[in-house]
């Protein structure tokens, strides 16, 4: 390993360090006693490695080219970082109050991070393979972290038993793919389709690589886990796995694309495209009958990944940059959203049926109007930020010639505005029942307020990341 290997994955290094200096310090002192103040430390640390990823520059490969840190590379990090940060500090207190709160969650967080952080550098499809697992098993574990509960084991076992089986599918993609090109490096890949049109093995190993990244970002027909696990993991942990994990999927979706099968666009876009279509109307039809809020914001995550590979499936430098705003914007507003979903309590015991939310905008206006503005920006109602992601990505998918896949997503938009519109009308218009208790810790209380914020002073120059995000997709493709 040289010096530069070192330095070009020094952010992972350091998280990686942190989490087995945590561990120790754990492990030797008073174990749980330490969960708090690791899990704010822990937070601490994210921010600072973001700050230390945002200040890159340039493209520097390592370990002859499985590691890659580019602009694109340093886009998701940053966002990925944050939004972990962000979702540790945030549900620390509902997490305590739940018991949950052991020293092994922020390690676990951590240690998932640095699988993501792997996964949008990956050069390699054995890089890719490693940042994947190391992410994967870390998430199986704080799926089932409340172990006293049926419904989260069950949702740690469902979640592992599907993962190791799209594991299974992409690992034998990517043996197809390293038989017919000869190598596993994504350079050495795109050379092997250099004529434009992917041979049938690499088009088979190309199929079943996409499987076992659909699944990652809760693509139809890959979608099978994400409603259960959502339910049944603890809320934090579900905040969590609706954020980072699919923004560093989607990462990893394009660079495989690109970086590898870049040359043969028309041999994968209509498989994006199709599965784009299914999950856009699957998770729109599918949450409207939804009165676990939990649940239904599982479909809502699935709809939104179709609208997110619209983007991808443009094929295109702006329907990368679409893409990489779109789920920048779709972080912010989860993190806002389950900063909310947090707090619905009756009685110290958890509420996840939306109907509990019945008259709360009366009761307590601002989180009331936050919640509302987060909602709107979700549907995609303008003024929101909400709206203007949408718009970029059907504009990347018009200019690429795919109008009948903008129009198939206006109409998913429309139908899926019902849902979230009925949690409008139960906070302002709904009978009036038992309600929730009004608990809230601060952390939660800025990320609601300070997400709802942002998707509405954002519309005025997306606070700048317009220009990081047109960086970055101009270093993965061209």
């Amino acid at each position: 390993m040289s010096s530069v290997d070192i330095q070009t994955v020094l952010p992972e290094l350091i998280l990686s360090v942190y989490a087995m200096i945590a561990l120790l310090a754990a492990v030797y002192t008073s174990k749980d006693g330490l969960a708090k103040p690791l899990t704010w430390l822990t937070g601490a640390v994210m921010v600072v490695v973001a700050l230390l990823v945002a200040g890159g520059d340039g493209a520097r490969a390592a370990f002859g080219g499985m590691f890659l840190d580019d602009a694109y590379a340093r886009f998701a990090k940053v966002a990925i970082l944050l939004a972990a940060a962000a979702v540790l500090v945030m549900g620390e207190a509902t997490m305590s109050r739940r018991g949950l709160l052991r020293f092994e969650y922020p390690i676990l967080v951590t240690l998932g991070t640095v699988g993501m952080m792997m996964m949008v550098s990956a050069g390699d499809l054995m890089a890719l393979y490693m940042g994947l697992e190391l992410q994967s098993l870390s998430l199986y574990v704080v799926a089932s972290l409340n172990r006293d509960s049926v419904k989260s084991t069950e949702a740690g076992l469902k979640y592992f038993v599907l993962g190791a089986l799209s594991s299974g599918l992409l690992l034998y993609g990517a043996s197809l793919t390293y038989g017919y090109a000869g190598t596993t490096l994504f350079s050495g890949i795109i050379q092997a389709a250099s004529d434009g049109h992917v041979g049938l093995g690499l088009l088979i190993g190309l199929v079943f690589v996409t499987a076992g990244m659909a699944f990652k970002v809760s693509a139809v027909p890959f979608h099978m886990w994400t409603p259960d696990v959502y339910e049944g993991a603890p809320t934090p942990v579900t905040a969590f796995f609706a954020t980072a994990p699919k923004l560093a999927a989607m990462g990893l979706f394009a660079r495989v694309l690109f970086d590898a099968f870049g040359q043969a666009v028309g041999d994968w876009q209509q498989i994006i495209a199709l599965l784009a279509v299914l999950s856009m109307f699957l998770g729109a039809i599918a949450a409207i009958g939804q009165t676990n809020i939990k649940r239904l914001m599982a479909y809502s995550s699935i709809a939104h990944m179709g609208f997110a590979l619209l983007g991808l499936a443009a094929g295109s430098a702006y329907g990368v940059q679409a893409m990489l705003l779109y789920m920048a914007v779709y972080l912010t507003m989860n993190i806002g959203t389950f900063a909310f979903i947090m707090s619905m309590e009756r009685d110290g015991r958890p509420i996840a049926d939306i109907s509990a939310l019945n008259q709360f905008a009366v009761k307590d206006k601002l989180r009331g109007l936050a919640m509302l503005i987060l909602l709107f920006s979700l549907a995609g109602v303008p003024p929101m930020l909400g709206f203007f992601a949408k718009y970029g990505v059907l504009i990347a998918a018009v200019q690429a010639g795919l109008t009948w896949l903008a129009v198939a997503g206006v109409v998913a938009s429309v139908i899926g505005a019902f849902y979230y519109l009925r949690i409008v009308y139960y906070m302002y218009f709904g009978e009036e029942g038992e309600g929730l208790e009004l608990k809230m810790s601060p952390a939660a209380w800025v990320a609601l307020v300070g997400s709802a914020a942002i998707v509405v002073l954002g519309v005025v120059n997306f606070f700048g990341i317009e220009t990081a995000a047109a960086a970055a997709a101009e270093a993965l493709v061209n």
